[in-house]
């Protein structure tokens, strides 16, 4: 089955890399309106899949991230269409020169080709993934995870619906609707026909695809993000920042996991955070030397695992740790951090200057939330994942992450002496 929608989409990736920019955004036109106008069926797929999750007990945090509401669905035909007024990357000259011998030569970007994708939960995923895609003249084949199989299956028969519209194969945008396990690994051996894979969940789905996939693999998503509260930091504006990254998504992979105070300011600082986070119904997860400045209801506060500092809470749990200096936090965030995003609230720029410099990870903020860390806000319109890796593309991947390029080189009845 497998072989058999790689081939197609491999076919389709040569009929988009044709594709004027008319013609593609003329595609992501259609599937906004048809997400709109069909909003009934997608919602009631999904209302079917959100019944079934909760049914099986998954966390509020997983619910959360599968739902789609009215105002979701809105708000994804509305950046389907702010994809529409990106500029197209597809043929544009990066950069280009004459040489001695005489050789004119350019490097032109070009599509990818085909990108596989296997994702977890949510199913705007699947609507960022097929816009980018398209705009880009690449083809997909996606695998989602079973929590959403019936909303994603409404969601490719709008986009399958679009391109057939507009004349384009339905095959440049597939979808393995079968949830077997067996053909994640199919879809990593497809080398063939699949140019890169995008792995989109949790931490065992990134291993799996590094260990087993014959096919480049771009991984990222893990989001243990820090933000360090300097000893120079106002506290007012600190909080502020704060509620933001812990509360206003929990469920996103640039929400708050590890706050780092340091330890001048925590006696005072504690007892004002605590209470805040109370308010917040946020439950916090310390050492003891934490827990001892904490002014909590004590069933708010537990004791902290060295393992909980390395992972996604995904949920409105934070864990607090007290440093003892700037270089102290920066060493924790190398030591727990997952490269995604990282932040310092501070008033001094040479500690800003610092952490900036020390610290790696795919994005770096000074008093800033790291929420900010979505291809939306960055201005890249939607994205197909946040990269926490080096190379070919890091931090949210946009348009400009699904291409390639290729050497031109133009003579006039040149050889090579």
């Amino acid at each position: 089955m497998l072989n058999k929608i790689g081939k197609s989409a491999k076919q389709a990736a040569y009929q988009l890399a044709q594709c004027p920019t008319a013609t593609k955004n003329k595609v992501l036109t259609v599937i906004a309106d048809l997400l709109e106008a069909q909003s009934t069926l997608i919602l009631t797929a999904n209302a079917h899949d959100i019944k079934l999750a909760k049914e099986q007990g998954l966390s509020d945090a997983i619910v959360d991230r599968l739902l789609l509401t009215p105002e979701r669905l809105s708000s994804i035909a509305n950046d389907v269409r702010k994809v529409i007024t990106l500029k197209d990357p597809i043929g544009e000259i990066i950069d280009g020169s004459t040489l001695d011998s005489g050789l004119k030569l350019q490097r032109h970007r070009v599509p990818l080709g085909v990108i596989g994708v296997i994702y977890e939960a949510r199913p705007n995923v699947t609507i960022d993934i097929a816009t980018l895609c398209l705009k880009t003249g690449n083809a997909a084949i996606l695998r989602g995870g079973k929590e959403t199989l019936k909303t994603n299956i409404a969601i490719i028969d709008v986009i399958q619906q679009a391109l057939s519209q507009v004349g384009l194969p339905q095959t440049a945008i597939q979808y393995i609707d079968n949830p077997d396990r067996k053909y994640i690994n199919e879809l990593l051996k497809l080398d063939k026909y699949i140019d890169m894979i995008i792995p989109r969940g949790g931490m065992a789905l990134h291993q799996l695809c590094r260990e087993q996939s014959t096919i480049p693999v771009i991984t990222g998503g893990i989001g243990v993000c820090h933000i360090f509260v300097d000893e120079s930091a106002d506290f007012d504006k600190a909080l502020a920042i704060i509620i933001n990254a812990k509360t206003q998504r929990p469920s996103t992979c640039n929400t708050l996991e590890t706050l780092l105070v340091h330890h001048k300011i925590a006696p005072m600082f504690m007892p004002i955070f605590s209470q805040i986070m109370t308010d917040n119904e946020v439950t916090l997860h310390a050492d003891k030397r934490t827990i001892e400045m904490l002014n909590s209801n004590k069933a708010h506060v537990f004791p902290i695992k060295d393992e909980e500092l390395r992972q996604e809470w995904l949920s409105k749990d934070l864990n607090v740790v007290i440093v003892d200096s700037l270089e102290n936090a920066i060493e924790h965030i190398r030591e727990y951090g997952s490269g995604h995003s990282e932040s310092i609230l501070t008033r001094n720029l040479t500690n800003a200057e610092q952490f900036v410099n020390q610290v790696d990870a795919a994005a770096v903020y000074v008093n800033a939330s790291t929420r900010f860390t979505d291809g939306g806000q960055f201005g890249l319109g939607a994205e197909v994942a946040v990269s926490t890796q080096k190379l070919h593309a890091r931090g949210p991947m946009g348009l400009e992450a699904l291409t390639t390029y290729k050497w031109i080189g133009i003579g006039d009845d040149l050889i090579r002496q």
